[in-house]
């Protein structure tokens, strides 16, 4: 497990994160098709809260995107480098999500964010801004829509609705699983829309969430538990209870 600090001049305030996305969005690549669906090695990433000891955990788990086996894992633990802000959560998690990315034993071909991409108010949520930084093609995928519309999807696995701010295709809810309420892709960066679907399905056989991160949900609150000890488990908080829909 890497131990992470805030690191040096990471922003402070709302004004200082919101002149980094506005620097940084447009670097996002949306014309790359991003790797074949259901080829390479595809990395999940999520983090677990610990408010009262201003703790984050953040796990990256690896598949092979062919069988959806784990190839490698790994984890880290920080101080929270930014206070909460809807719209603003990039700057609480990157940090962590960083180093533990950074602590597997070779880069993914994709990351899949359990959150948003260009589905967020300023078109730079957290798969965009990880993207940027690493380099990395990204895919966002939510659990709910935030305050974008969208018709219902085909009830069938596999139906899609375009995710709409006004007239402007910002993403798309996706039926993962006959019947389930969907999920809600967005392009992250250097990845396609219609390939963003297509892996999100490849990763999700079985559940109405892609195992990339069904994984790294379980290790990174295992990672929390084992960081405040015994006594603090019971307080550890999943970050999915905290994080709102704009990260």
């Amino acid at each position: 497990m890497t131990t992470v600090g805030v690191p040096a001049g990471w922003p402070a305030t709302e004004e200082e994160a919101r002149a980094v996305q506005d620097a940084l969005r447009g670097r996002v690549v949306l014309d790359e098709p991003g790797p074949p669906p259901g080829t390479g090695r595809v990395a999940g990433v999520d983090v677990a809260y610990d408010d009262e000891r201003d703790l984050v955990a953040a796990a990256a788990v690896v598949l092979d995107a062919a069988t959806l086996e784990v190839v490698a894992e790994a984890t880290a633990v920080g101080r929270v480098s930014f206070p909460y802000v809807p719209g603003l959560l990039a700057f609480r998690e990157i940090p962590t999500v960083g180093a533990a990315l950074d602590a597997l034993p070779g880069p993914p071909d994709l990351v899949v964010c359990d959150g948003y991409g260009l589905a967020h108010p300023r078109r730079f949520g957290l798969a965009s801004h990880l993207g940027v930084l690493t380099g990395l093609p990204t895919v966002g995928v939510a659990k709910n829509p935030f305050t974008f519309t969208h018709d219902d999807p085909a009830p069938a696995r596999g139906g899609s609705s375009p995710l709409l701010a006004g007239t402007e295709e910002v993403g798309r809810a996706l039926r993962t699983r006959d019947g389930v309420k969907p999920v809600f892709v967005s392009v992250g960066h250097r990845v396609s829309l219609d390939n963003a679907l297509a892996h999100t399905l490849a990763l999700s056989p079985r559940y109405r969430l892609p195992e990339t991160t069904r994984r790294a949900d379980a290790l990174c609150r295992r990672a929390l538990r084992e960081a405040v000890g015994p006594r603090g488990a019971g307080d550890a908080r999943d970050a999915s209870t905290r994080r709102a829909p704009a990260s």
